[in-house]
């Protein structure tokens, strides 16, 4: 990365989110000769959702030479799809390489952020006090905040009680009645680990996930030698990773016969793992395939045909004292645990943001999410998004997308260094429009089809990009200042 001149006036940059959008923007401007500036992390360590998830069996569905930063290979993954704690480790160790822990505020929340039109900078309200910056630059995710369903009589449960993103690892499973409501991505890795352990293990299933082979492996000293002496080797299988992701993100957005391959490979993984007919019947989904997420296990079914195992579908109408009540009779149970995912579509929240004239960003987004490029939010000025709205993804690597984002703001961060803007916010009519192409784009997409926590209640999907990541890295390869509007200190109307 090119050097900024130090003769430069240096924007102070505030980052909210030491997880991997957050750090990577701040390795980038590290990198790029940027020094004021500060990442603001609300709990004791880094590694965002890597630091929350210690659920048993916690693992990246997408392989890790692709789920890492392209600038940071780590040639010594110890398996293909590694797990959490190799996940955090590598993040602590690329930010402590970079040196960028330093410029890390742990055990600091940023409660609410307001853009002062006097002097045309963010003024932070954080729980060590008030900063101001020239950029703001919310890294929170979308994965952030667990989603517990509203069920009656929840609060009664006699036993413990948590989220899969909340583990309470102090509660002894052993030998133990457990009802686990839910069926996503952190449950079908959790409750394989789980279940050798426990009495009884009930899992009430709401709709039945796509699941299909995980190719895993674990990686040898072999591989780790080949990594560093032919860096090569690994980069083509990071190409190759990605290109897989491209075509299974094709069989979701615009070529949608695809995806009957991945649902003959879910139907063959079934009926090889799965011999009670029955039992197969429960676990067919109802809806096209990729419309919620494709899940990758190779013991997820193997775990439900298991003697102490109960898959229930019926629907779920109050939590007692004793258990969970369906419309069919109680499941007695000691420990609930809620596999039920994440407030995707709540971004930023609960942190109050204002913009020109006090507009709320809450207020911005009331009928749901939007952001130019996924990154800029019109009468926000100077605030710029990572893992922001319509730019997750259904078939690839968010790293990759996160990596676009944080070179386009480093881009506009080195304008304002150069003099040559100071504070931009991306024009209205620039942003409904590409709103409205994304909308239109994603309306033909698997992800309109059904309900899933890519949606608002309304119907809205403010999750998920609607083309390949190739397009997004074209998109966001080079700053076009003309879909900017310059806002002056005092003249911002």
């Amino acid at each position: 990365m090119r050097k900024t001149p130090t003769s430069s006036r240096q924007p102070k940059v505030a980052v909210i989110g030491a997880g991997f959008g957050g750090l990577g923007l701040a390795v980038m401007l590290k990198r790029a000769g940027f020094t004021d500036f500060e990442v603001f992390e609300r709990a004791g360590d880094i590694g965002g959702v890597w630091r929350e998830n210690t659920y048993p069996g916690a693992a990246c569905d997408v392989p890790s030479p692709l789920y890492s930063y392209s600038f940071a290979p780590n040639r010594t993954w110890p398996r293909r799809y590694s797990e959490q704690p190799d996940i955090l480790d590598y993040l602590r160790r690329v930010a402590k390489d970079e040196g960028v822990l330093d410029h890390v505020r742990l055990n600091t929340e940023v409660t609410a952020a307001e853009f002062d039109e006097g002097t045309g900078r963010w003024r932070l309200e954080t729980s060590a006090g008030t900063v101001e910056a020239d950029v703001l630059v919310p890294a929170t995710g979308q994965l952030s905040r667990p989603a517990v369903p509203d069920i009656p009589g929840a609060g009664t449960f006699a036993g413990e009680v948590f989220h899969s993103a909340e583990w309470n690892h102090d509660v002894d499973l052993r030998g133990k009645r457990v009802a686990v409501i839910g069926t996503g991505a952190s449950a079908v890795q959790f409750v394989p680990r789980i279940q050798p352990q426990v009495a009884r293990l009930t899992v009430f299933q709401r709709s039945a996930p796509y699941v299909v082979p995980k190719p895993d492996r674990a990686y040898t000293r072999w591989h780790h030698r080949l990594y560093r002496s032919l860096p090569v080797t690994q980069l083509l299988g990071r190409f190759g990773t990605w290109g897989v992701g491209e075509l299974l993100t094709l069989a979701l957005t615009s070529v949608l016969p695809l995806g009957r391959l991945v649902e003959l490979l879910f139907r063959v993984h079934l009926r090889r793992q799965v011999r009670d007919r029955a039992l197969r019947k429960r676990l067919l989904p109802d809806y096209r395939v990729g419309c919620k997420r494709v899940l990758f296990s190779n013991d997820w079914f193997p775990t439900l045909a298991k003697s102490n195992v109960d898959v229930v579908t019926d629907r779920i109408t109050e939590i007692t004292p004793e258990g969970v009540r369906t419309t069919t009779g109680l499941h007695e149970a000691d420990v609930l645990i809620y596999g039920t995912g994440f407030k995707a579509t709540e971004f930023l929240a609960p942190m109050r943001v204002r913009g020109l004239g006090g507009r709320e960003l809450a207020e911005e987004w009331a009928g749901g999410a939007h952001a130019y490029l996924g990154i800029s939010v019109p009468d926000f000025p100077n605030m710029f998004l990572i893992y922001g709205p319509n730019t997750n993804l259904g078939g690839n690597s968010i790293i990759y997308m996160m990596e676009h984002q944080c070179r386009y703001v480093l881009q506009l961060v080195r304008e304002m260094a150069a003099g040559r803007v100071s504070c931009v916010d991306v024009r209205r009519d620039v942003a409904e429009r590409f709103d409205r192409e994304v909308q239109g784009r994603l309306a033909a997409s698997v992800w309109s089809g059904c309900r899933s926590w890519y949606r608002e209640e309304n119907g809205r999907i403010s999750t998920n990009w609607p083309g390949l990541v190739w397009e997004y890295h074209r998109r966001t390869a080079k700053v076009d200042l003309r879909a900017y509007r310059e806002v002056a200190p005092g003249k911002a109307a």
